[in-house]
């Protein structure tokens, strides 16, 4: 198995309240992996730490062998889980800041999908909604062509009509050969996409497999087996 990304020993702690303790985590190339559990759990935490943008007590992470920093920071698109735009940028300044930015930016992709999603190109940040943003921003994420893909709840802030679009757009916006780590508490919604799921709690793994196997296995859906899980914690 080809990994694409090592976290192991990891501990991350808020002042002394350990968020993450002795944390291991193994990610394949090629995959849609669900990081799911409520809030509280981790998922933000831990996939800071992945972006570079919190440094653990201890442990380590590589993404394709890389320890984390400059050339992790090239093969690692995060998707925040809020907009951090500046509200009277233009869209098209941020396609153009994302150009000069990033080398693995496909321009053409996005403007392809942000017509799909009929949003103006010279809107200001400012003039759309708060889910138009966060489309924005997903646009923005999925058209590198990254090997590992962060998206901390994509589909959170969004109506449920655009929710299909959205995870749509993930799975046929990769390469094949990438992993895209997605974090959310909307498990019915996004399970559909998913080839592999990681039960966090805690900072704690719980469980974690094949979704289909697993479905199979348990006679359940993924959101069934996650409410039964957590009701006996």
């Amino acid at each position: 198995m080809d990994v694409v990304l090592q976290a192991k020993n990891l501990t991350m702690k808020y002042q002394d309240t350990a968020v993450l303790e002795n944390f291991h985590l193994e990610l394949p190339k090629g995959k849609i992996i669900g990081l799911l559990g409520p809030n509280g759990s981790g998922k933000t935490t831990l996939i800071k730490l992945i972006a570079g943008l919190l440094t653990p007590a201890a442990g380590e992470i590589t993404v394709c062998g890389e320890k984390i920093g400059v050339a992790t920071k090239a093969m690692v698109s995060y998707l925040p889980d809020r907009p951090y735009f500046q509200k009277e940028m233009r869209v098209s300044v941020l396609l153009d800041f994302f150009a000069d930015f990033y080398t693995d930016f496909d321009r053409t992709r996005a403007e392809r999908m942000l017509e799909d999603l009929k949003i103006d190109p010279k809107a200001k940040i400012k003039t759309l909604s708060k889910g138009t943003q966060e489309k924005v921003q997903l646009v923005l994420v999925m058209s590198r062509r990254a090997k590992l893909y962060l998206l901390d709840e994509p589909i959170g802030g969004v109506d449920p009509a655009a929710r299909d679009y959205i995870l749509n757009t993930i799975i046929t916006n990769y390469d094949p050969d990438a992993t895209i780590l997605i974090s959310t508490h909307l498990i019915s919604d996004v399970e559909r996409v998913l080839d592999e799921f990681v039960f966090l709690h805690n900072g704690k793994i719980i469980r974690q497999g094949n979704a289909d196997e697993t479905r199979m296995e348990t006679g359940k859906s993924l959101d069934e087996l996650f409410r039964e899980v957590f009701a006996c914690l």
